[in-house]
């Protein structure tokens, strides 16, 4: 499905077949001289072919386009070594690069989940049905690196670079000024909730991600155009409401750690969770894997406010309340 949001602006609906992301908003700005496509789908080849489509149809030369990768993931950045040609630019933040260093392994995340208690007979499971795993660029993109404050300009777009870490630590948020126009990546969606997950101690994603709601909540903007899910208009009561609910999730938190010391993977499997599953024995392993990665990070952002200490001495990492 092609959508004209603005003026030489359309949103191609790219499909996330399994995923409960439903699909990815890809947007186009289409100019006289150069097009700008802002996040790509998995690398795959449902998400190839809708593309194919939706960029033949908006009569898109790939050779005069360049693209915008939000943040890492494998649905907003899968495919964009496909799209990408000798001649594009691929702006991407220069944080979240990082990713891509040759040092960076899923080794160190694989390592991490098992001392917070994930079942290592499960661990290799998890890495493989991780969507990041299976759907990222094949090879490492050529990036145009951006920061804070950066501005990119295509046609009459004039979109400012906000880096706005929690949903990953590079996380880029694009504002037109002059059009009131919010590209919020995954930093805030309308109808679901943004998975915000640590796996690192030295990151607190948590506390991270609610001050980069804090620094967009101002923003004269007349429309949000998230990377899922529904455009909305109203940005600020949106941000209440994320922040609202994450806080009433560190609560959960709290009640379901009681006065006991458990690890973040039991943690997170006595958290409440919207999927269509009985109990916790049924969940995907990958939902399994982003549960306790959310429980992590929620633990984590307690444990800066003083509500949780945690317990390093022994093989697994345990946490218990702080006046235990």
């Amino acid at each position: 499905m092609i959508e004209e949001v603005r003026d030489r602006l359309y949103r191609i609906e790219v499909p996330l077949p399994n995923s409960p992301l439903k699909e990815l908003n890809s947007f186009v700005i289409k100019a006289d001289n150069r097009n700008l496509i802002i996040d790509t789908g998995f690398n795959r080849e449902v998400c190839w072919e809708t593309m194919q489509k939706g960029l033949a149809e908006l009569k898109i030369d790939l050779s005069r386009t360049d693209f915008m990768i939000t943040h890492m993931h494998a649905d907003h950045s899968g495919l964009v070594t496909r799209l990408a040609t000798e001649n594009s630019k691929i702006y991407f933040s220069r944080i979240d690069a990082k990713v891509y260093d040759k040092d960076n392994s899923w080794k160190d995340m694989i390592d991490y989940a098992q001392i917070n208690g994930f079942p290592p007979d499960e661990l290799m499971k998890a890495l493989h049905n991780h969507p990041g795993y299976k759907y990222s660029p094949k090879t490492v993109p050529k990036f145009n690196l951006i920061d804070d404050n950066d501005i990119i300009e295509i046609g009459d777009y004039r979109l400012k670079c906000i880096a706005t870490p929690g949903h990953t630590e590079g996380h880029i948020c694009l504002y037109d000024e002059d059009k009131k126009i919010l590209f919020s990546g995954d930093h805030i969606l309308y109808d679901i909730t943004p998975h915000i997950e640590s796996w690192s101690y030295q990151i607190n994603s948590l506390k991270n991600y609610m001050e980069s709601l804090d620094k967009v909540y101002h923003l004269p903007v007349d429309i949000v155009l998230p990377g899922h899910r529904t455009f909305f208009n109203d940005l600020k009561s949106r941000i209440d409401e994320l922040k609202e609910h994450h806080l009433i999730r560190a609560d959960e938190v709290m009640d379901v750690l009681g006065r006991t010391e458990k690890n973040a993977y039991d943690i997170a499997s006595g958290m409440t969770w919207d999927i269509d599953c009985e109990k916790w024995e049924d969940f995907p392993i990958a939902q399994k894997w982003f549960a306790t990665g959310e429980a992590i990070a929620h633990l984590r952002y307690l444990e800066s406010e003083g509500r949780v200490k945690r317990k390093t001495d022994k093989n697994i990492i345990t946490f218990s309340p702080a006046n235990n």
